[in-house]
Order: structure tokens, then sequence, then C-alpha cells
């Protein structure tokens, strides 16, 4: 009898302790697919946004897509508020021959000239820039070509009320290229030529009683 207790005891052990490896495996297996799998694909998709990368293969000439910097915000997939991503670069030549290759690359892309009537949204020379909009399947882009930041230097320096910078300005006869901006939105959050909402009446209120104000009809009171 002692030699059957020890070994249901051993088998009982045996089982626990498989028991508990199970579990440790369950709670592992759902800790990579909880926690582990979405925050790698959530790297993964940051770092590769279809957006940005559709933008590196615009076939513009390398001295129009200088220094590019990117950032976005919002949700990619449109919760809460549709991802907003710009990209700014620089080139080396002026404002008309940079529009002209950024205008070619993105009609080779597939990308439309979008004419609507808040672009642009505010009134640009010609001498200081160029705004135009364009549109491809479920996207909206802003293309600004302005004067290159020494060109703003210097009209910031003939300024007095803006205070000096710490490095002198570029000269005239160097201060040349322009400044590319690039915004790319949803077309669903770009309010741009949808007609505005309509205001609706307020549904389910009683309105007020309106105290008549004429009192000719009223009776005439009696002497008592």
């Amino acid at each position: 009898m002692g030699g059957l207790r020890g070994r249901g005891a051993e088998l009982l052990n045996q089982l626990r302790g498989r028991r508990r490896m199970r579990l440790v495996a369950l709670v592992s297996l759902a800790i990579v697919v909880l926690v582990v799998l979405p925050a790698a694909f959530g790297i993964r998709t940051a770092a590769k946004d279809p957006v940005f990368q559709s933008l590196d293969a615009l076939g513009v000439p390398s001295w129009a897509a200088k220094s590019p910097e990117d950032q976005s915000s919002g949700s990619q997939w449109c919760f809460l508020e549709c991802e907003f991503r710009e990209r700014i670069a620089k080139s080396d030549k002026p404002l008309a021959e940079t529009t002209r290759a950024y205008s070619a690359a993105l009609t080779e892309a597939g990308w439309r000239p979008w004419k609507v009537g808040e672009c642009p949204e505010t009134e640009i020379k010609p001498t200081d820039g160029t705004w135009t909009c364009w549109k491809r399947d479920e996207f909206t882009l802003d293309l600004r070509v302005g004067q290159p930041d020494c060109v703003v230097d210097q009209v910031a320096a003939r300024d007095p009320a803006v205070p000096r910078p710490s490095t002198a300005p570029v000269p005239p006869d160097k201060c040349v290229g322009s400044t590319v901006s690039i915004k790319v939105q949803n077309a669903i959050a770009d309010v741009r030529g949808k007609p505005a909402p309509s205001e609706k009446p307020l549904v389910g209120e009683t309105p007020e009683a309106v105290v008549p104000t004429d009192t000719s009809s009223a009776p005439t009171p009696q002497t008592s």
C-alpha cells in the first residue's frame, strides 16, 4: 500500500507539472499575440509609411529633393482624426524649374491636378512661389514651392523688429534655390470643394409659449 501511494503522489506531481507548463506556454503565446506582434507591426508601419514611400519613389531629380524632413500626425486608419503627412525638402534650382520637375513627376506617378476654390488657401505672387493641388485615389496633395530660407533671412534682417540672427545672412548672389513643401491627407478629411453641412433644426423641443402684447382685445374690467 505504501508503494502504491508513493507512485500515485508521483503521478499527481507529474500531472501538476505538465499543467503548469501548459499554462505558462498559453500565457506566453497570449503575450506574443496581443502585445509583441501588434507592437512589431506598429513599428514597421510607422517606419515604412506607404505615402512617404510613394514620395520617395517620385521621379524628381536629386537636386530637387535634398534634405527631406518628414512629419505626420493623426491615425492612418482615420481613428478620431485622419493622418496628415508633410515633407519639406530643398531644391538647388529656382521656383519655376522646381515646380516643373515636381509637376512632371506627380503626373507620371498617377496624380492629377485638382482645381478647387480653396487652393491656394492664400494668394501668392508669382515671384514668391507656386501652390498647386493634386488628387490620386483616396488622397489629396498640396505642392508648394517657395523661396529658399536665405531669402527669408534677408527679409528678416531688414526688419528692425526682428532680432538679429547669430550668423550673417547669405549674400544675395549666393542665395539660390527654393524650398519644397508637400502635404498629403485623406480625401474624406479634406473639406475643400465640399458643400458646407446644412444646419438642421432641433427636433423634439417644445417651443416656448408667446405672450400676446396686444391688449385691444382684452376684456374691459367691470366697475365694482
